[in-house]
């Protein structure tokens, strides 16, 4: 939900044509829609009913006569008048098409699909061309047909104490229908290059023009509603994947009807029908496939999924003799509210469609009638000639003066010119926006979903304010980071805490400066004064992840001090990579009764001076470049991170000689039936004179109680829900763990909880345990396993989950191998 997510924020922040007679076709014995007829204007002009044989004529065939037909049923010609509704109704020809059956003779439209299957390879573009570019113009909108609104205004009546009702006028329709009959709810323009070679296409933005927006919201820019081609194995569909109607195992996942022969671009084609094959499957894809009779190509695609929302993708093509190839000429995004029992709620409450209710009939409210619309014209193409594409690491790139375009620019390149709804919808929307400081309340939505308050040149960071552990206790204090509207070339940071256990401050301050727009790399230098859990697994590259809790620190009583300098360069120079590549001088001292042997010396205090890399790689990941960085557009599994640390002795009395690899990889795969697999794993390697503060934990979140209650506690993310906290030590070790949610099931109203089975899996070991002296602890080399139950998000955002310890490392009490936690998980809807 996350394209919709950002969309319809935009236009429930900014607010709240053409002339159609929408219809139906149905059959005239039973009633019942026909799916996908035909529908032929007096000038030749087609379409196709959707699934439910509902059609929408344009204001210009008013008056004019259409021509319905459908395989197996007898033509009508119907005379639209004025109505803004019309039922058409098809009686059968002398026998209806039998129904596919397994068993039975097989329809002939699988021979064709088999034979499309066989030809991809020469009538994909992608595939067949060795390049190939074009210019697209594209125009999405979020909107509502203004005829298909009653608008009336209404009467409720409300009782007022023990007086007469009183008369109420609810003109909530009229309102929507007054706004929608002279604007749009939200309108974006974008003109681009598409390049295509070495086997990658890229899209460069050349403009960009958003309703309400002097800068581009750029999460919205890239949106991909849709597959680029339908040749593609998978087929994408508002940011789900789904296996495509045409891929190599499309037969265990469809069925397949001809439908009729219908002519395009001068060309028969087959006009094959699709749907899927699994009953339980209710979202998987339908639609038609329109075959080129003689090279089995596709020369039209309709792609259409029916959920709560009812999207509709459409692909044209136009076949080009000298290539003897059917090349993409545009295609259509239509997504419109479906079928939904419960509000579908995004953000909060900031935009919703209604439910429609179970077994109560409700007034129709504005967003029944809302629908978003995206069009692609592509044009000015080439094909087989020379393309160098630059800056091939990022599939889409926003260029910097693409958001300063002229009027002028826009005329040269609209295909599709803007009627007085579209023109007064920039001039309505840039109006609110401006009156309404839209972007500003906008800019600082982002922010605090990302746990920082702006306020002028600096963003005050959230996280620094209040947290608890048992060695500070409460640990008080403030910090942040200066913004854009402080220096795009120069950033400061820094933060102050104080603990009230341990009576100290901590602080940070740190300063960096932009060497690199394109790789967004950064040159900075800091100093700190803190404490850190010792032993815990920290990858200097993780992202900034704000928590209104941070559940383990709370039960931590062993920590070490550090002093630390550090001088680092952060880049993204690398494809589809973060690094940070850093020199440090730390001076150590552990807060807790711990002697370390090593060179013939015991240290209760020590000097670490020390080289770092630390690299996530995401190969499977789409990105885009834009004038304020490089962005991740298109989360694939699995990732990667390593981090290389390694001392160097004899620089700045470094004390020990020493070096530790670390290693991280997360998968993810999500099914149509709303279950997702997740896999976890890392893995740490230290080697030389490592002293415990810098070994591994693993990750422990119990508590040491004798009772389940009293070991009752928040749950982690990736931590052994059943291990105590410094039970375990290694030098060397491996974390595995297995996560399968399943859909969520309402037991009760409002009670949705959403089961997780769990389980966790580590071995270690540590050499040299003979040099580590003041605290006890056992070793991982025979392993330790755990399994549970999470029940997330049962009410609001708060779930429960228990855990159960098994295997060589099980204690004796079997009540000691129990660990119950609470959990709550914070859903922005993005």
């Amino acid at each position: 939900m996350r394209a919709i997510t950002w969309i319809l924020l935009l236009v429930s922040t900014l607010s709240f044509a053409q002339q159609t007679v929408s219809g139906v076709v149905k059959d005239a014995d039973t009633h019942m829609p026909l799916a996908f007829a035909s529908i032929i204007d007096s000038n030749g002009q087609s379409q196709i009913a959707d699934v439910d044989g509902k059609f929408t004529i344009p204001a210009k065939a008013k008056n004019e006569k259409i021509t319905v037909s459908y395989i197996g049923y007898q033509k009508k010609e119907v005379k639209i008048g004025t109505e803004k509704f019309v039922t058409i109704l098809l009686f059968a020809a002398v026998k209806k098409l039998e129904p596919v059956v397994l068993g039975k003779k097989e329809d002939p439209a699988y021979d064709i699909i088999r034979r499309v299957i066989a030809s991809k390879e020469n009538n994909n573009p992608q595939q067949k061309l060795k390049t190939f570019q074009f210019k697209a113009y594209n125009k999405l909108i979020v909107t509502a047909n203004p005829d298909s609104i009653d608008g009336k205004i209404d009467s409720v009546f409300i009782k007022k104490n023990d007086g007469p009702p009183l008369a109420k006028p609810d003109s909530s329709s009229f309102r929507f229908k007054k706004i929608i009959s002279s604007q749009h709810l939200f309108q974006m323009e974008k003109v681009s290059d598409f390049q295509f070679a070495d086997r990658r296409l890229k899209e460069t933005v050349r403009g960009i023009r958003m309703s309400g927006f002097d800068k581009p919201v750029y999460e919205v820019v890239a949106f991909n509603l849709q597959s680029f081609s339908v040749y593609d194995s998978k087929y994408e569909l508002f940011e789900t994947k789904y296996n495509s109607p045409i891929a190599n195992d499309a037969f265990s996942d469809y069925y397949y009807h001809l439908l009729d022969t219908v002519k395009i671009g001068g060309r028969e084609t087959y006009l094959v029908y699709f749907f899927p094959k699994r009953k339980y499957r209710k979202t998987g894809l339908q639609g038609l496939l329109y075959i080129d009779q003689e090279s089995y190509a596709v020369a039209k695609a309709v792609m259409r999924l029916r959920t709560v929302l009812d999207v509709t993708a459409t692909h044209e093509f136009e076949y080009i003799p000298e290539e003897k190839i059917w090349f993409p000429t545009n295609k259509e995004f239509k997504i419109v509210k479906g079928k939904n029992d419960e509000d579908i709620r995004i953000l909060g409450e900031t935009f919703k469609f209604d439910a429609d209710g179970k077994h109560t009939k409700r007034k129709k409210q504005s967003s029944d009638f809302t629908y978003l619309q995206s069009k692609y014209w592509y044009f000015n193409r080439e094909y087989n000639k020379p393309v160098t594409i630059s800056k091939s690491s990022v599939i889409m790139h926003v260029k910097d003066d693409a958001v300063n375009r002229d009027e002028d620019f826009w005329n040269q390149f609209r295909k599709d010119s803007l009627d007085s709804r579209s023109r007064q919808t920039y001039i309505a929307l840039d109006s609110i926006a401006k009156k309404e400081k839209v972007e500003k309340k906008l800019r600082i939505g982002r922010k605090l979903i990302n746990g920082y308050v702006p306020i002028g040149p600096v963003d005050f960071d959230l996280r620094y304010l209040l947290s608890y552990n048992n060695y500070e206790g409460f640990r008080l204090g403030a910090g942040g980071i200066t913004n854009d509207r402080f220096s795009e070339k120069y950033r400061v940071e820094g933060y102050t805490a104080y603990g009230t256990k341990d009576g100290n401050f901590k602080y940070n301050i740190g300063t960096a400066a932009r060497i690199g727009r394109f790789s967004n790399s950064w040159i900075g230098g800091a100093y700190t004064d803190d404490v850190r859990e010792i032993a815990s697994t920290s990858f200097a590259i993780d992202k900034r992840v704000f928590k209104l809790y941070d559940p383990r620190p709370i039960n931590l009583s062993t920590f070490y001090a550090y002093q630390t300098w550090r001088g680092y360069i952060e880049t993204k120079i690398i494809p589809k990579t973060e690094s940070i590549w850093q020199l440090s001088r730390s001076v150590v001292e552990p807060k807790f009764s711990y002697i370390y042997q090593a060179n013939g010396k015991d240290y209760t205090k020590f000097n670490m001076t020390t080289a770092m890399v630390s690299l996530q790689w995401n190969p499977f990941s789409d990105f885009m470049q834009t004038p304020n960085g490089k962005v991740e557009i298109e989360k694939r599994y699995p990732k990667f991170t390593f981090q290389f640390t390694k001392s160097l002795p004899g620089v700045l009395s470094n004390d020990f000689d020493f070096g530790k690899i670390d290693f991280r990889t997360e998968y993810q795969k999500k099914y149509l039936n709303g279950q997702k697999t997740a896999v976890f794993l890392e893995a740490g390697y230290a080697f030389g004179d490592v002293p415990l503060t810098h070994l591994y934990n693993t990750s422990p979140n119990s508590l040491t109680k004798d009772k389940v209650l009293q070991r009752l506690t928040l749950a982690g993310k990736n931590s052994f829900e059943t291990m105590y906290f410094n039970e375990f030590f290694s030098s060397q070790y491996v974390m595995l763990q297995l996560k399968h949610g399943f859909k969520r099931v309402e037991l009760f109203k409002k009670v949705r909880p959403s089961m997780v089975l769990v389980s966790r899996m580590g071995w270690g070991n540590m050499e040299h345990p003979e040099q580590h002296f003041g605290i006890a602890y056992k070793t991982l080399d025979k392993g330790y396993f755990e399994s549970g139950i999470e029940l997330n998000q049962i009410f609001k955002g708060f779930g429960l989950s228990g855990f159960y310890r098994y295997g060589p490392n099980q204690l004796p009490r079997f009540e000691d191998n129990i660990s119950i936690k609470l959990s709550f998980i914070l859903d922005f809807g993005i």
